[in-house]
């Protein structure tokens, strides 16, 4: 994609692994979605690495429950994440997120600067990936769950809740 796509896919994502993975590679190679209305997953079956398919076929998934859990499964890694080359594309598994601004440009006015900013980001230990195993986020509370101002400032959350009058949150 366009130099945007690629600054915004690099920091936002939701990656049970992400590599230099080549679907076409081999008819059994499949990249499939299923959505059931309470779960949407994504599945990579038996994929290989972009010039390197002597290393073996993938199989793992994602999946988003309309709850805000997260589960990724690993069926097939063959070999450790931590030996697949970062070269070509970056290898990473986990959860990021980022938003963009338009700010002017100073140099010239009618212009505007994209600026991109990650605000969070959870890195998996890419060695304890292996065959077999799955890796499950679950959401914590926030302040939108709250639909009045006694709810939200008393609430027992792990950070300060302020009620805006203004939106009603």
């Amino acid at each position: 994609g366009d130099v945007i796509h690629r600054m915004l896919t690099a920091t936002q994502y939701i990656a049970p692994l992400m590599a230099n993975f080549n679907p076409s590679y081999s008819r059994n190679s499949t990249v499939q979605y299923m959505d059931n209305g309470t779960v949407f997953v994504v599945q990579w079956d038996k994929v290989y690495l972009q010039g390197k398919e002597d290393m073996g076929s993938f199989t793992f998934q994602a999946a988003l429950h309309s709850t805000g859990r997260i589960v990724f499964g690993y069926k097939e890694i063959p070999v450790p994440v931590l030996q697949i080359s970062a070269t070509q594309h970056p290898v990473k598994a986990g959860l990021s997120d980022a938003f963009m601004i338009l700010n002017p440009s100073p140099d010239v006015p009618e212009s505007r600067r994209r600026t991109i900013y990650e605000y969070h980001r959870v890195d998996l230990d890419t060695s304890r990936i292996s065959n077999l195993s799955a890796v499950e986020f679950t959401p914590l509370p926030t302040c939108l769950q709250h639909q009045s101002c006694e709810m939200c400032v008393t609430s027992e959350l792990t950070f300060n809740c302020s009620w805006c009058h203004v939106l009603q949150r």
